[in-house]
């Protein structure tokens, strides 16, 4: 019945929570958040990508997590899972993006805006609770993921994923302090599949617009859309010391920044996933192109739990890859996502403070730019 009644929004039946500033949709399959619309003044920006095959027919075929692909969702555990862990085999980014969610409350009066929903895990027994605010006269959306009853090793985050406009560098990207940057350290596309990278498999760096390059020296990160028909990944690991971390892309042709704001000491690294057509293989097609994934996550990469939970070079460096769960502790991961409108002559964001009724965003060119954010929530 329940899945009956929810409207179908991009192909997937779907949640709705709404208030004077967002509205937003979260799919029953995978509590996958997209779309979402800010209401900047007399704007309406929709930041969030959404697959290009969502409504297509023949889509209930695929895996549910490509049939639903779109906007932020979470991730238990974060990665492929192509190898199995102590009997443990699980669906790539897990069940709780991949099998449907339950209702448990869903209110959305005049001050109160919150959509609850909860899974029971199989393959790890546990539960989780999927809770989405919106709060009134704030452009953000907090999550809030409470995992209770596992046990053991868990590689987990979450992964948004933004859609930039089609001009080469509309989107310029930054990240609070990083003590360790790397490309992924194998082969992330096939050639002889369909799948290209250009990245050099293994480098480490000290800045995003400085990345070895197989195709030409080094690489710029901190601009997007860029070297289109490749498909690359990254990861940063946040400086833990910070009272907390943050990403943002800002987006001066329209007038806007998009943010999110985490706690370095439960979400480490964060994940880019620079998917610029270069997957030619079904779905993608070729056609999956200006999306970034800015993954916030605990994880070795996007391997999975095995590679995650067992030492590997990341956590023997000091970094950790997985978080231990236990039952008798619940574990609550909170996240926030938002947008603020920026003045001419804002570039990218170079520093994030927190101020009284909630961040203020500096730019290199010395411009600010303000958002009321509620930062008690991460803590």
């Amino acid at each position: 019945m329940q899945k009956k009644t929810l409207p179908v929004i991009a192909g997937q039946p779907s949640w709705r929570l709404a208030n004077r500033e967002v509205e937003a949709y979260v799919t029953r399959i995978g509590g996958q958040l997209a779309p979402v619309t800010f209401k900047l003044g007399g704007r309406k920006i929709q930041p969030f990508s959404i697959a290009p095959w969502a409504r297509e027919k023949g889509v209930a075929k695929l895996p549910p997590i490509l049939a639903a692909l779109r906007g932020d969702f979470f991730c238990l555990p974060f990665g492929g899972n192509a190898r199995a862990w102590r009997g443990e085999k699980h669906p790539v980014h897990g069940e709780t993006a991949n099998r449907p969610w339950r209702c448990v409350a869903h209110l959305n009066e005049s001050g109160t805006h919150c959509l609850h929903l909860d899974l029971e895990t199989k393959i790890r027994p546990g539960h989780v609770d999927k809770v989405i605010f919106l709060r009134d006269g704030h452009h953000a959306v907090y999550c809030r993921h409470v995992l209770s009853g596992f046990r053991g090793p868990m590689p987990l985050g979450h992964h948004a994923m933004l859609k930039f406009p089609d001009a080469p560098g509309s989107g310029l990207i930054s990240t609070s302090r990083f003590v360790h940057g790397q490309v992924f350290p194998g082969l992330f596309e096939d050639p002889a599949q369909g799948g290209y990278n250009s990245l050099k498999p293994g480098a480490v760096f000290k800045s995003l617009d400085k990345v070895p390059s197989l195709i030409c020296g080094t690489a710029d990160l901190s601009s997007y859309p860029a070297r289109r028909g490749y498909e690359d990944l990254v990861m940063l690991i946040a400086d833990e010391r910070l009272p907390f971390a943050w990403t943002a892309v800002s987006f001066p042709r329209e007038g806007y920044v998009w943010f999110a704001l985490k706690n370095p000491r439960l979400l480490r690294g964060t994940v880019l996933w620079i998917s610029n057509a270069g997957r030619h293989y079904a779905p993608w097609n070729g056609r999956h192109a200006g999306v970034l994934g800015l993954e916030e996550v605990t994880a070795n990469f996007h391997y999975g739990l095995a590679e995650s939970a067992a030492p590997n070079p990341l956590s023997k460096a000091g970094y950790p890859t997985a978080l231990t769960l236990r039952p008798d502790a619940p574990l609550t991961i909170p996240y926030i996502m938002g947008v603020a409108p920026i003045p001419r002559g804002f570039d990218r964001v170079k520093r994030v403070e927190r101020v009284a009724n909630g961040i203020r965003l500096l730019s290199a060119s010395g411009k600010s730019a303000g958002a009321a954010v509620a930062m008690e929530f991460l803590e």
